[in-house]
């Protein structure tokens, strides 16, 4: 063992307390990179391990950190998450003002800095280097798989994260040298995107041949053999999908089938599945708490945080997990102050038996949250209902303006203005109730919220209100973060068994997903889906897809569904590139994949937000509100809701307004370009490797600035 093992050996067991039951201050606070060690590390198992640790630790997708080129978009307003229908603001990616360059506007999540093998290529290496090290080790053959199969899975995974935003990439599967001098040896020309997909798949694939179908809870979040191919079945799904599939081949559907059929057998061996299903809750209770439960059957890949207590606020990010601190209104938390969902997504969930509100005549967009399906009242805080948290029983020792509890705790988030003018004014806000002044929203996203409302005994994974949190208001949570969770699983199957030709199995596993969220059955037995789907394809694949934007809302995965399926245009718009060749035209899906799933294109609309507001105007003060004492009982969500609607769709009816309050910038509409689906590389990415060439649709800087010539739909 060298002096340099040594020096960090005490370290190992640390870092791994910190990744499966909690963290470790002493690690956190003497954060190292223990990505270049001597070779005798790997002849040593905890040395190994430990190795193996920090590919988790860097590898790991992260809630609080913003999108990069190892953490995906996790449900926040993000770049992606403003370009669909959950979030409005024109981010760059469907701003018509804004036009993306290989110089100018452009996320470079391909980069890599030679001299110190930054970005996804150093994390490529680094996932090379514990390989090699460990399979030439003198480990056992036992400990060796154990711990390849874990960095197969991440080498997969930071390979995954590459093509879905750029198609083929290099394919890099040993160490290279580090040498600047001998940097032309770093410089490996894209492969194609089919050769990727497999160089993926098939390390998934020996990952899943060395990794256990479930680690005891000791080892809870390590990856098993049911992630690896479910992230195989995810990559196989993509590739068939119409973003690579412009023919609809059917090779590719039964590849993903197959792929997303091997994920569920073997994601069900290991005891995973719809958590709750035989038990989902009141008004959706136990499908709301699968996103606070530790060791969950419905988390597939997952990342842990913990609650611990820490006088250095510096190391709390490390460990805990900030969602919740996001999400609460500002009457509760000033550090965060919650974030609106679009009109669209408010509108767009089901009734509560399964229809969509565009199929029923009762739908009333004012009293917009009576009867919907149990996961609207989790997904949505809107005034007038419950959001218990854990708290002091004093309001005064909260230090904010609102007069209950935190076990007492409900919205009333309405607002109020001082005149009809400023009312009807949708770039205007009034003032907001129950001390929520000018700090409110109309509809709040409550999505994976630790929600007091939803299980006994009270839940012990986050320290929901305090003011000794050194990160602030439910800054110090510790709800784990399902980067997959089994529901997808089901839902990629789903899709691909459409694909494929098997109907009847994509519409059970809707039922399934509507099961599980208390939905009734109906006397069909279809919950609330259309009896014909199992006869028409495209509507089929629609359903599925509309199942994904509920279930899977404010999740992180709506932007890459939309890329799948050209979703911004139906993929009408191609021919607009120059350069682009005919295969690019859409041959399958009717040509056009928007009038094939039955959908609007989501190019020319704006997204705006709901404000529900006093019909009465009144001084904008605190105290001032003019329908406070009309106020019914909030709806408790610990309840039975059919006994409560009633009274609060009266007093919406009769003292309320739904006002539009503006989200896109005044007099424009959604414009997402058709080179965007297929994100071009950046200069400096093409500069750094001379042998790189540019994708379709973008300026190759090594040529001359000539269109790219670099077909990620050539095989």
């Amino acid at each position: 063992m060298t002096k340099l093992y040594k020096s960090i050996f005490h370290v190992a067991c640390l870092l791994s307390i910190f990744l499966w039951m909690g963290c470790s201050d002493d690690f956190l606070k003497d954060k190292k990179n223990y990505s270049n060690l001597t070779p005798d590390i790997y002849n040593d198992y905890a040395g190994a391990s430990l190795r193996v640790q920090d590919i988790y630790l860097r590898l790991l997708p992260d809630v609080n950190n913003g999108l990069s080129y190892r953490s995906t978009s996790s449900g926040k307003a993000d770049i992606q998450s403003q370009s669909t229908e959950e979030f409005s603001g024109l981010s760059n990616f469907v701003s018509p003002d804004v036009i993306l360059s290989t110089s100018s506007g452009l996320n470079d999540w391909f980069h890599v800095n030679k001299a110190t093998n930054a970005g996804p290529w150093g994390e490529i290496r680094n996932c090379n280097d514990v390989l090699e090290g460990v399979s030439g080790s003198t480990l056992t053959d036992t400990q060796k798989k154990t711990l390849l199969g874990q960095v197969y899975f991440f080498r997969a995974w930071q390979y995954y994260l590459l093509v879905k935003t750029y198609g083929g990439v290099p394919i890099v599967d040993h160490v290279q040298v580090t040498d600047v001098s001998q940097a032309q040896a770093l410089e490996v020309p894209r492969s194609t995107t089919k050769q990727c997909i497999d160089f993926i798949c098939q390390g998934l694939d020996t990952a899943a041949s060395m990794l256990p179908a479930r680690w005891d809870d000791a080892n809870f979040g390590r990856v098993t053999k049911g992630a690896a191919l479910a992230l195989a079945g995810r990559a196989r799904l993509l590739y068939a999908s119409p973003l690579f599939n412009r023919a609809d081949n059917a090779d590719r559907w039964q590849a993903a089938y197959d792929a997303n059929k091997k994920a569920i057998d073997a994601l069900t061996a290991g005891g995973f599945g719809l958590a709750y299903k035989d038990a989902p809750g009141i008004n959706g209770a136990g499908w709301a708490k699968i996103f606070s439960d530790f060791n969950s059957n419905e988390a597939v890949f997952v990342t842990l945080y913990n609650k611990v207590h820490d006088d250095n606020a510096a190391n709390e990010i490390y460990r805990n997990n900030h969602w919740e601190q996001t999400i609460r209104p500002a009457n509760t938390n000033k550090n965060g102050g919650g974030m609106s969902p679009t009109s669209m997504m408010v509108d767009l969930f089901p009734m509560a038996d399964g229809k969509k509100p565009t199929e029923v005549g009762t739908y009333n967009p004012l009293t917009f949250f009576a009867n919907r399906d149990p996961r609207f009242y989790r997904t949505f805080g809107f005034p007038g209902v419950s959001w218990r948290f854990d708290a002091a029983s004093d309001p005064t020792s909260l230090g904010v303006d609102y007069p209950y509890s935190g076990a007492n705790y409900m919205l009333w988030n309405y607002s109020w203005y001082a005149n009809s003018t400023k009312q009807a004014d949708i770039t205007q806000s009034g003032y907001g109730a129950d001390g929520l002044g000018l700090n409110y929203k109309g509809v709040y996203i409550r999505k994976r919220s630790d929600d007091f409302d939803m299980t006994t005994p009270i839940p012990t994974l986050l320290y929901r209100w305090s003011l000794e949190n050194k990160q602030g208001p439910f800054g110090e949570g510790a709800m784990p973060w399902m980067e997959i969770r089994y529901a997808e699983v089901l839902l990629n199957f789903a899709e691909a068994a459409c694909g494929a030709g098997h109907p009847d199995e994509a519409i059970q596993a809707l039922k399934d997903i509507r099961k599980r969220a208390s939905l009734p059955a109906g006397t069909d037995g279809l919950y609330g889906l259309s009896s014909d789907l199992a006869s028409d394809r495209g509507k089929l694949f629609g359903a599925i897809l509309y199942e994904r934007q509920i279930e899977l809302a404010y999740e992180g995965k709506r932007f890459d569904d939309m890329r799948r399926w050209l979703l911004w245009d139906g993929g009408a718009a191609f021919n607009q590139i120059a350069g682009v060749p005919t295969s690019w035209t859409l041959t399958g899906f009717g040509g056009n994949t928007c009038t094939y799933l039955g959908v609007e294109p989501l190019n020319g609309k704006r997204r705006d937000n709901i404000e529900i507001t006093a019909k009465a105007t009144a001084e904008e003060a605190q105290g001032k509100d003019p329908i406070k004492t009309n106020r019914p009982a909030a709806m408790d969500l610990k309840t039975d809701l059919s006994t409560q609607t009633n009274a609060l769709v009266t007093f919406y009816t009769t003292y309320l307004m739904r006002k539009t309050r503006q989200g896109d910038e005044a007099g424009k509409v959604v414009s997402f370009k058709p080179q965007y689906y297929f994100i071009g590389l950046t200069s400096g990415a093409q500069t750094n490797n001379v042998t790189l060439l540019q994708t379709i649709g973008w300026a190759d800087v090594l040529h001359g600035n000539i269109n790219g010539t670099f077909d990620p739909l050539a095989e």
